[in-house]
């Protein structure tokens, strides 16, 4: 039987303002990324979200971002490969203390937006990443897209990689996810992402916005917490992956 985990950024809101339903989505998923702070999230967001999944038995990865709520860690910026390392380690740290003091520990690192996409284009930042996740933890997973810059470096590090696919987000010809914006870049029909998610575990394959085929080996599909759609796409998705004999377990 194959076996993929559910994951789902989570803890994204800060302050009065509230993003998703984290408590409902944690009854659907198996495991969630953790804002840690710097693109959304703030200590009393984390240690609400680290209790209530802690509850309904999700396992925590940290989601490290840019330091940009205004643009949701979406928009690129120029940090050096110290900027990069420092940041995620620091974030790293604040995840791991809300998770610690829970009496659960980190089961991955999964980079928010653009830090793993636009800022981690250059091998050096992406290098600088992983080094901070191995400074944190050897052994923590780093979660990343087969074709993403981070993963490349994981690999060239030895260091453990989850590979992640996205139901709810078109891809372009190379593999890589299409940018925001562009036609097709997001999807919001809850069927069409379960039926994408089906064909990513049993065939590997996923159809990009132009039509070809792109081939997908992941261990994780990512449902994203700002998507209007999120709660009722998680639950159309794994109920599709069980109808077609797919076990949705954490990783």
């Amino acid at each position: 039987m194959r076996t993929i985990d559910l994951n789902v950024d989570a803890g994204e809101s800060y302050g009065e303002w509230r993003l998703g339903d984290d408590e409902a989505m944690f009854a659907v998923v198996t495991s969630l990324n953790l804002a840690c702070g710097f693109h959304a999230g703030d200590p009393g967001t984390m240690r609400r979200t680290v209790a209530l999944a802690a509850e309904a038995g999700v396992a925590i990865g940290a989601h490290p971002g840019l330091p940009d709520r205004v643009g949701f860690g979406r928009r690129a910026m120029a940090l050096t490969p110290a900027q990069a390392h420092d940041d995620v380690l620091y974030q790293l740290g604040a995840a791991d203390a809300i998770v610690r003091a829970a009496g659960r520990s980190l089961a991955h690192a999964k980079m928010h937006g653009a830090l793993s996409t636009h800022v981690a284009e250059t091998p050096a930042v992406a290098d600088a990443i992983v080094a901070a996740v191995r400074a944190f933890d050897p052994a923590l997973p780093l979660v990343a897209g087969p074709a993403q810059e981070l993963a490349a470096a994981a690999r060239r590090a030895g260091h453990p990689l989850i590979a992640e696919a996205f139901p709810e987000r078109g891809y372009a010809p190379d593999g890589r996810l299409a940018p925001r914006g562009t036609p097709g870049a997001v999807i919001n029909d809850p069927d069409l992402a379960a039926a994408r998610a089906v064909r990513m575990v049993v065939e590997g394959t996923v159809e990009a916005v132009d039509g070809t085929l792109v081939e997908v080996d992941a261990r994780t599909l990512c449902i994203h917490g700002d998507n209007p759609s999120a709660l009722a796409i998680a639950t159309a998705v794994r109920a599709a992956l069980e109808a077609a004999g797919v076990r949705v377990a954490a990783v």
